[in-house]
């Protein structure tokens, strides 16, 4: 596995999203990266029970903000070479692709989470 350093542009998998961050701290196991892109909104729901409706709390899960810090396992970590696109942007496409994929789902669980993105919408893009 390749070694990063501090100050790397790379791409991280926190959970169930995607980003693509700038490293600023290196652990044992983790590198600290904060984040300026998103290129895989989170998945809506339990984690532990994915794409099922039928569980205790069903999570409306944000995608990291910008500049948010987090802790990635270095396997989880890869160098990122394009241009690194704008927040906003980057986050309102990865909404479009995953909104599209759910409505193509058809599930009780799709459905779910299309309720929770729509929130989310709101949320991120007020204007």
């Amino acid at each position: 596995m390749e070694e990063m350093k501090i100050g790397d542009i790379v791409t991280g998998i926190y959970k169930t999203g995607k980003y693509i961050g700038v490293i600023t701290d290196i652990k044992p196991m983790h590198y600290l990266v904060k984040v300026k892109a998103v290129l895989k909104h989170p998945q809506q729901g339990d984690l532990h029970n994915p794409k099922q409706v039928d569980v205790q709390f069903f999570h409306e899960r944000r995608a990291l903000a910008f500049n948010e810090q987090t802790n990635v396992p270095k396997q989880m970590v890869k160098r990122f070479e394009d241009e690194v696109p704008e927040y906003q942007q980057s986050l309102r496409k990865a909404l479009d692709v995953m909104k599209k994929e759910l409505e193509e789902i058809n599930t009780d669980w799709a459905k779910e989470s299309l309720t929770s993105v729509e929130v989310l919408e709101k949320d991120y893009f007020p204007y």
